[in-house]
């Protein structure tokens, strides 16, 4: 694997973590289309454990197919594949070493009234089905914020001592959060910096609106003009929150919307410096062939070319 000069430059970003870790993150952002830019497009299929199978998958049935989901990124020439253990180990001998793999440690589902979710795989697991990651996620503001913080560190603890990397969903949910909150601005941007405190070497989070839910942070970005006007500049600001712009951020698709919102959406995400996207409903509960024609252009919006 020939590694660019470009990712070569990310990679020093993470000056702890040890050469294991350093090559599982040089897979992830040397494969597919967009090889070796910096920028990335993960495939996240926890769907069906979040939202149950119809929900997930009836609008597209062969995506009930656990082998739908590795052939679908391979074809669309994506970066990683990202599922619970479940999900991956339906697939992992039949596409063995043919795409990145993220494992989704933790997960939860709708039947749930706590913000919090249960520990469904393990590093061990991850290592077993030949995984270059493990995926954690964290809820800061619910009542469960400092389990999850703690089980996470100790996952980031294993996981880069075994030479794996480690992808943080950060989603601000629970407690005196409102509704709008999850997604504010200042909300936000706390939570990608909370994950690069944590140690992720990529960090997941919502594009934010331009709501600002604490009234403190209110008074410090009106007196340091912080330009949240559009949403190019809120993720140069979540960018900037992330260490300077030192830490991965992928931003996630959310659910699903027209073709022509993903491409706007995209844009914006592209010119504020986010380092890609994780697109999940948008992609697979689409028909096949539209789901790779719409994944192509968004890799190709990426590279400026579309």
């Amino acid at each position: 694997m020939k590694v660019t000069q470009r990712v070569r430059k990310i990679l020093s970003w993470y000056e702890s973590d040890n050469p294991g870790t350093k090559t599982n993150l040089a897979r992830i952002l040397m494969s597919g289309k967009l090889a070796g830019t910096g920028k990335m497009v993960i495939l996240p299929v926890d769907q069906g454990w979040e939202h149950g199978p119809a929900r997930s998958f009836a609008p597209n049935p062969p995506a009930y197919d656990p082998h739908y989901f590795p052939q679908l990124a391979i074809d669309a020439g994506l970066n990683a594949y990202a599922a619970p253990l479940g999900q991956l180990e339906a697939s992992a001998d039949s596409f063995a070493g043919s795409v990145p793999l993220i494992l989704k440690i933790n997960s939860a589902n709708y039947h749930a009234v706590t913000k919090d979710q249960a520990i469904t795989g393990s590093v061990e697991d991850a290592l077993r089905i030949g995984c270059s990651a493990v995926g954690f996620t964290i809820y800061p503001g619910s009542e469960y914020q400092f389990e999850m913080i703690e089980e996470i560190r100790e996952i980031t603890l294993e996981a880069k001592s075994l030479g794996l990397a480690v992808v943080i969903w950060s989603y601000p949910r629970g407690g005196d959060i409102t509704k709008d909150g999850e997604t504010a601005i200042d909300v936000c941007a706390y939570a990608a910096h909370m994950a690069a405190q944590l140690g992720a070497n990529i960090i997941k989070v919502k594009p934010p609106t331009d709501f600002i839910e604490s009234k403190d942070a209110q008074k410090v970005y009106d007196a340091e003009k912080i330009d949240i006007s559009t949403l190019s500049a809120r993720i140069a600001h979540v960018m900037e929150s992330s260490f300077g712009g030192r830490r991965l951020v992928v931003f996630s698709g959310g659910a699903a919307k027209g073709t022509d919102a993903v491409y706007d959406e995209i844009r914006q995400l592209r010119d504020g410096g986010a380092n890609g996207s994780i697109i999940g409903r948008n992609s697979f509960q689409r028909s096949r062939e539209d789901a790779l024609e719409l994944l192509a252009n968004v890799i190709k919006i990426y590279q400026g070319k579309f």
